[in-house]
């Protein structure tokens, strides 16, 4: 970590970059929070460990409309974020100089939690050289358990651990892949459509209408979001009905598709636990079927499958039946 901190300081210094992106310490030592600097002095408060998660791909949107450049710290699931915002010119290359960062995986408090870890405090062992065991600090005493059990569930099935965009490199990856990526799609395609139904009812009746997955979603980078218009009912913030709490996620899915990179994290801040990156996964999964294998932000130029039309597309009539 503190070769990260050195290099931002040194450019930050030499007049390179306006400001820095990155993650500085919460009210509690696993929350990490995204964060500006743009001082040597604010920078003491920089932290990058496991529980830094969040993408912040999709904050340089606004930081590229700022004077001079932005240093951003991207992991390499990120940099696909970035790169898919390239694409859409949401975000400026000049105006952004990248930093990868290395991975080991990230860290989810709620993942402990559903070990039996209660009352958490503390957690140590969480550096990017920490050791495969994390120890726990809780209201009951020390806990212990391994680093690859509280993973984050994107983690286990990782794109890959190399920067698709960068200016330099800083930090070695880990490969965490131990999963298949479309497994937990695949049990819910094997259900019956009442049990789909029924599967989707109880996740989707949770929602609160917060629009954290929304609000945190590369992908939805609209000036203007649909669910924001005072025209129509689908402004309201509560969840009144159950058309409400269909819509909003079922529309959002729809709207980003084959865009989406499978960052995760609606799934990250949900603060309901709802697997709403199941949605985005199912397209996934379709579009590799239906159009050939594809990954979103893979590089900056190649059009998306939704977008380049060509004979060989799939035609509609089989789509309706496989639906």
């Amino acid at each position: 970590m503190q070769e990260l901190v050195n290099r931002a300081k040194e450019l930050l210094s030499s007049g390179a970059v306006n400001r820095v992106l990155g993650w500085k310490k919460g009210d509690l030592g696993y929350n990490p929070e995204p964060a500006f600097f743009e001082t040597a002095e604010e920078l003491e408060e920089f932290v990058y460990n496991g529980f830094c998660g969040a993408n912040l791909s999709k904050y340089m949107i606004e930081a590229c409309k700022q004077e001079g450049k932005t240093l951003v710290m991207l992991k390499p699931c990120d940099s696909y974020s970035f790169n898919q915002l390239l694409k859409e010119h949401r975000v400026v290359r000049e105006n952004a100089y990248i930093i990868g960062v290395g991975c080991r995986g990230k860290l989810d408090v709620e993942r402990m939690k559903k070990l039996g870890i209660k009352g958490i405090t503390a957690v140590s062992g969480a550096e990017m050289d920490g050791p495969d065991t994390l120890t726990v600090e809780t209201l009951y005493g020390t806990k212990t358990c391994a680093y690859n059990d509280a993973m984050l569930e994107r983690c286990h099935v990782c794109k890959g651990k190399e920067h698709v965009v960068f200016d330099e490199v800083i930090g070695e990856s880990v490969d965490t892949v131990d999963a298949e990526r479309f497994s937990e799609v695949e049990k819910i395609e094997a259900m019956s459509p009442e049990e789909k139904f029924a599967f989707f009812q109880k996740e989707l009746s949770k929602c609160i209408r917060c629009n954290a997955c929304r609000n945190v979603c590369p992908a939805c980078s609209c000036r203007k979001c649909v669910f924001d218009s005072t025209k129509f009912d689908s402004a309201q913030k509560a969840n009144v009905d159950s058309f409400e709490e269909k819509m909003f996620h079922i529309i959002r899915a729809f709207h980003v598709a084959g865009r989406c990179t499978d960052c995760g994290e609606c799934s990250r801040v949900c603060p309901q636990g709802i697997p709403l990156h199941l949605f985005n996964r199912k397209f996934i999964k379709d579009i590799n079927e239906f159009y050939g294998e594809f990954q979103a932000g893979s590089d900056a130029e190649a059009k998306g499958p939704l977008t380049d039309f060509t004979f060989e597309d799939v035609e509609p009539s089989i789509v309706a039946e496989r639906g």
